[in-house]
């Protein structure tokens, strides 16, 4: 089936070159073998002058019947050897296809990797819900995907004692007459007799059932086309995918490929490679699987509607033009530009994690600075808050946490990492010499407080392997411990070469803190896969291997220096990625730490751009910020208007979104005029310098006071490299904990709170209050109508005596309210 030979050049117009002539890939179709087969994808000139896909609409005819035929959909078959030509015929126009037909008597062997086991991976007999699954179903177990093709073939060959094949009568073979239901078969019927793949698989079996993969041409890499499209809304487009073998053979294997679309709200994909655009507006990747190898095509989906013409801003800052123009691409208008109060409450709580006070946000507002923005967040980024909030967030990555039932010996540790993070934070570290210093950390928290992140990884070397990757290079490289990544490049090979960086580090009692270990080198040290007992020296993903390291040299070292390089694509690419998804809440790439080839960017020459800043700049965190920060996509309203209030993946407004757990219990001390007190560290820490998850029994546990607040909404334990572990979603606890819970009720009514002050504070005006209490929790003035509301409130709660409980009654209802609960 699969050696149709498809012999390309570069695709170009077919016929007269001229305006509106089609355009049909391949230029030539050779079809070898009765199973073979060509799809045809024929182009042509549509709206606003870009490529339409006329594959399904088009006429298609064969000059000479007995040589080929093409069905409806553009998929040319052979009939007979010789030439002859198909006629395609869409909107008026007309072109021809050479065809050449070769070996319909199929005199070639069938091969079992790249015939046999692709049907199987099409037809899902070997994905993880059937016969891939580890227990394999009903007593027959096929490799996940197809990985393994030795072992699937000793399962077919030589189990069951050979029940499952048949060379003598192949129709009668287990395998075929469970896959065509003559047999009863759990998975119903597969394929059909007389069909392609039936063919195939008889063929196989007929000739004996022969497997010799060591003289089969090997797979290199396969590619999709169009690579990318503009698609409008409920179109359609056909895909068609190569394979390329290491003997120069071009294969088409479209109906063998597996599709599987990224954004299913956006775009779907059948089992034939025709993928249609939904109603949403951005970009899906359709991601086409063939042979253990991936490609991907691009779907851009317009608008395609009628908006107000709307102005790209003026800017300097290199995000703009790039986010802009895409929303111009896409035909979506963006959100006005937020207010100043706006940004410098959005600012502070994003770079710092603080409200802003009234009197700053004021005085911003009568600033008439045209950079008064970038001077607000420069000022920001010079606080000591920016610290205390990123040391927060890396030591929530870094999964620094008390070791359970340590006893006070085990916080040494934990404050250790946690203040050397925050320096970092404070002096600016560059990101790339920060991530080299964790990964390479040795002695012990003492000498360098880095190796305290080590003592999560005690029980194996693979939990170290996983979460580097995973942290520094954006990758989830998990699956190919066991089989070649479904829907990445990566292969058994490549997981146990990047593990021998790691075989090497030993431990022992460390000296500062016993429950971190001292980290030193051992002299030598390969990892192993202990199916194949294969051994392997360390070897960088896509990159160099290093087999010379002496006995003294730490492979860490070398894996440490190879990501810093400028050329390697994963250390800038996934910090940048990560920090543009915490000021925005959604990464160009996301999740923010899955960077696979099958998972790209929605925008990926902002991202591009965005990484060559970085590194650029040395590295710097602060700058990175600041660029993101200051660029007016950041500055846009979180309204949305009427064209983009869907958008969730082009930025064309800012994506509100609730306040990380610590930074919503410091913002409650800071309007309800209360104090958050946490056992052992001093009065005034906040929630945020935290260096604990405050589970575990540290600090008094987690099941009272404010270390249940910070649970209840979604505070992480640490147990996960992944930043999805932190909870922005709302429930029920949530709202009943800020309504009526005894803690919140108690920071109201506290003596020394904001509510008792101002209801015994008779000389200052109830207006200015509530205008004070307006700007401190929303960083604006109350409306004329909010204001009413509120005066008639506290004069009514004055003629009862109750003037402390009106207050009360306004700070709790303004607490409550979606606009302070969420950054926006």
């Amino acid at each position: 089936m699969l050696p149709t030979l498809l012999m390309l050049g570069t695709l170009g117009m077919a016929g007269d070159p001229g305006g509106g002539a089609l355009a049909v890939e391949p230029r030539e179709a050779r079809l070898v073998g009765s199973d073979s087969f060509v799809q045809l994808l024929v182009t042509a000139e549509g709206a606003g002058g870009r490529p339409a896909d006329l594959t399904a609409e088009a006429n298609y005819e064969c000059r000479d019947a007995t040589v080929a035929e093409v069905g409806p959909d553009g998929l040319i078959r052979p009939r007979g050897d010789g030439r002859t030509e198909v006629v395609v015929t869409a909107g008026g126009r007309r072109t021809t296809v050479p065809v050449v037909v070769d070996d319909v008597a199929d005199t070639r062997p069938v091969r079992f990797v790249g015939d046999v086991v692709p049907i199987f991976s099409k037809l899902g007999c070997n994905n993880g819900g059937c016969h891939g699954k580890a227990s394999g179903q009903n007593g027959f177990k096929l490799s996940l995907l197809g990985f393994d093709p030795r072992f699937d073939y000793e399962a077919l060959a030589k189990e069951a004692r050979g029940r499952r094949l048949f060379p003598a009568r192949p129709e009668q073979s287990l395998l075929l007459l469970k896959s065509t239901a003559k047999v009863p078969h759990a998975g119903g019927r597969k394929i059909a007799p007389g069909s392609p793949e039936y063919n195939t698989i008889r063929r196989w079996i007929a000739q004996g059932a022969p497997f010799d993969p060591d003289h089969e041409a090997k797979l290199v890499k396969i590619a999709v086309s169009p690579a990318s499209r503009v698609v409008p809304r409920r179109a359609a487009q056909q895909l068609r995918v190569e394979a390329t073998y290491d003997d120069g053979r071009v294969v088409d294997v479209t109906r063998l490929a597996q599709y599987q679309s990224n954004a299913a709200d956006l775009a779907d994909v059948d089992d034939r490679g025709r993928v249609r655009a939904l109603d949403g507006v951005g970009v899906a990747a359709i991601m086409a699987r063939f042979g253990g190898q991936v490609a991907v095509a691009r779907a851009t989906i317009p608008l395609g509607k009628d908006v107000p013409n709307w102005e790209m801003p003026a800017s300097s800052n290199r995000i703009d033009p790039l986010v802009f123009g895409k929303l111009r691409e896409l035909g979506l208008p963006p959100s006005p530009p937020c207010t100043d109060a706006e940004f410098a409450r959005r600012s502070a709580l994003d770079i710092c994690g603080i409200l802003p006070s009234p009197d700053e946000v004021r005085a911003f507002e009568a600033s008439a600075d045209p950079d008064k923005r970038d001077r607000w967040v420069d000022g920001l980024l010079n606080r000591p808050e920016y610290a205390d909030f990123f040391a927060m967030k890396w030591s929530s990555i870094l999964r620094n946490k008390k070791i359970p039932f340590g006893g006070p010996q085990g916080d040494a540790g934990t404050f250790a990492f946690h203040a050397w993070i925050r320096q970092a934070m404070a002096e600016n570290m560059p990101y790339d010499r920060f991530a080299a210093e964790i990964l390479t950390a040795r002695g012990d928290v003492g000498q360098h407080p880095a190796v305290v992140w080590y003592r999560e990884f005690n029980r194996t070397t693979e939990n170290m392997v996983e979460d580097t990757a995973q942290l520094f290079l954006g990758l989830r490289i998990q699956c190919a411990k066991c089989h070649h990544h479904p829907f990445e490049k990566w292969s058994q090979d490549d997981y146990y070469g990047y593990t021998a960086f790691f075989t090497r580090v030993g431990r022992k009692p460390g000296s500062s803190d016993p429950f971190s270990a001292r980290v030193y080198t051992l002299p030598s040290g390969l990892a192993k896969n202990e199916t194949t007992k294969k051994e392997y020296k360390p070897k960088a993903l896509d990159g160099p291997e290093y087999g010379d390291l002496g006995p003294r040299d730490d492979p860490r070292d070398a894996l440490a220096a190879w990501l810093r390089r400028p050329e390697t694509p994963f250390l800038a690419r996934t910090v940048v990625n990560r920090y543009w998804k915490h000021f925005f809440g959604r990464g160009l790439v996301d999740p923010e730490d899955d960077m696979r080839v099958s998972n790209p960017p929605s925008n990926p020459e902002l991202l591009d751009a965005l990484v060559a800043d970085f590194i650029k700049s040395g590295y710097d965190l602060k700058h990175l910020v600041r660029t993101i920060a200051t660029s007016q996509a950041y500055g846009l309203s979180s309204l949305p208007n009427e064209y983009n209030a869907g958008d969730r993946q082009n930025f064309a407004r800012y994506y509100s979104r609730r306040l990380p757990a610590e930074v919503l219990l410091d913002a409650l001390d800071a309007v309800t005029g209360s104090t958050e007190t946490y056992p052992g560290l001093p009065k005034g820490f906040r929630a945020v310098q935290l260096p604990d998850d405050g589970g575990n029994g540290f600090f008094g546990g987690e099941e009272q006071g404010p270390f249940y607040f910070l649970r209840v909404f979604g505070r992480p334990k640490r147990e996960s490299v992944c930043e999805c572990e932190r909870s922005a979603e709302a429930n029920l606890s949530q709202t009943l904990h800020l309504l009526n819970s005894p803690e919140i009720q108690q920071k109201l009514a506290t003596g020394s709170g904001r509510a008792a002050k101002w209801a015994a504070d008779e000389k200052a005006p109830d207006n200015d209050k509530v205008a004070a209490l307006y700007r401190l929790a929303f960083s604006r003035d109350p409306s004329p109508e909010e204001l009413s509301v509120c005066l008639a409130h506290l004069a009514r709660r004055r003629s009862e005596k109750k003037a402390a409980q009106g207050f009360e009654d306004l700070v709790w209802a303004l607490i409550n309210s979606k606009e302070f609960l969420f950054n926006h």
